[in-house]
């Protein structure tokens, strides 16, 4: 027997648990709508990657019945580049605003996410692998790994992406560079601020989470294979010649893991299907942009969705997410390609340093920075 759905959507992580939930908030019959996911419930629970999200994601968890969770605020963030004066530092104090952002981690958000489907009844089927799919004119049929299959007006890909080679449309430029990521205790942590450095490999990111920061360093390959290997001692000590003394001492390192970095773009839909967050963009992690705009797209897409569960609905999405999406997606692709790992020395590097201080003294043009990264495009216009 096959099970029948308007919607299906492939992947149980933050962004389609996000659409799942908002739809039943605005009306839409929990039965109705179906999440399938790769993974058991309990590796998503375990995960212990870093998240960054802005006010305006906090915002939409509030919405959605996720928060509060255990998570850190960031109230300031300090952006600098190694070797040079110019620096900027955004306050939330300047916008009256509680926080900038939080740090939390993603089992943490997803189990407060997933609480809230369960609540609203909605159908999670895991682990469940999507094998093939076939549209027809009126609706698509959805062959599982189990041997089981169902059909569905509308098909949503919300799977988290991850950077590999595309097809010749979607917009794909390889960064030759690798993610290191670990977290790291320090004897002097100032937990209400995160710091951006730019740096000649890269930039290096610093969260506060845990009592220290989750660390994003981000550098080329084998450099990040070259610091995976050596000693926790070697490590910490090449990170604070790095970062420097604004933290005071690096004491103690966690587990690193690396990924490679790059941009996948792809927006290409088909009059039945769509793909939101990662699934749609893959980005740089230099502005920390990635869960806050698969959010933005949930929220705008579940509002259409409501409307009508059509086609129609499908492409009004793509027309409204247009320019947040690009702006989002030009303005990390810009910093990741001209400043992220530019030589000292490099032109670029002085127009880094000359651009941070303008900021900082620019009030104006700090705010439209801030409120872009807060929350979107079209709050920030």
């Amino acid at each position: 027997m096959t099970s029948e759905y308007d919607l299906i959507i492939c992947g149980a992580g933050p962004v389609g648990l996000a659409l799942a939930i908002a739809l039943v908030q605005r009306g839409v019959a929990p039965q109705r709508i179906c999440l399938l996911d790769a993974r058991e419930a309990a590796a998503g629970l375990a995960d212990p990657r870093s998240l960054a999200m802005s006010y305006g994601s906090r915002q939409m968890l509030e919405q959605l019945g996720a928060w509060p969770i255990a998570a850190q605020a960031i109230e300031q963030i300090h952006v600098s580049r190694r070797g040079h004066f110019g620096r900027t530092l955004i306050d939330c104090a300047d916008y009256q605003l509680p926080a900038l952002g939080y740090v939390t981690h993603y089992g943490t958000l997803l189990g407060a996410l997933d609480r809230a489907a369960r609540e609203h009844a909605l159908t999670v089927l895991r682990p469940r692998q999507v094998v093939q799919t076939t549209e027809h004119p009126d609706r698509i049929d959805v062959n599982l790994s189990d041997g089981t299959s169902c059909r569905t007006a509308l098909l949503v890909q919300a799977e988290g992406g991850v950077f590999a080679q595309q097809p010749a449309r979607a917009r794909h430029y390889d960064y030759q560079q690798t993610a290191l990521v670990t977290h790291v205790q320090v004897s002097a942590p100032l937990l209400q601020r995160a710091f951006e450095r730019f740096t000649a490999e890269g930039p290096l990111a610093l969260l506060p989470q845990d009592g220290g920061y989750a660390v994003v360093w981000c550098m080329a390959q084998a450099r990040a294979e070259q610091l995976s290997r050596f000693d926790d001692a070697a490590f910490l000590r090449e990170l604070e010649q790095t970062f420097g003394g604004r933290v005071g001492r690096f004491l103690q390192v966690g587990e690193r893991a690396t990924y490679r970095l790059g941009l996948n773009a792809d927006s290409a839909a088909t009059a039945r299907t769509i793909a939101i967050g990662n699934a749609a963009q893959t980005l740089h992690p230099v502005a920390g942009q990635g869960l806050n705009l698969g959010l933005r797209d949930a929220t705008v897409l579940a509002r259409l969705l409501a409307q009508e569960m059509t086609p129609a609905a499908l492409n009004a999405f793509s027309r409204e997410r247009r320019t947040d999406r690009q702006v989002a997606i030009g303005v990390t692709d810009a910093m990741a390609r001209v400043f992220a790992s530019a030589p000292d020395g490099a032109i670029s590097q002085g127009v880094l340093a000359l651009a941070l201080g303008a900021l900082d003294l620019v009030a104006p043009a700090r705010a439209i920075l801030a409120r872009q990264m807060m929350f979107g495009w079209r709050s920030a216009r």
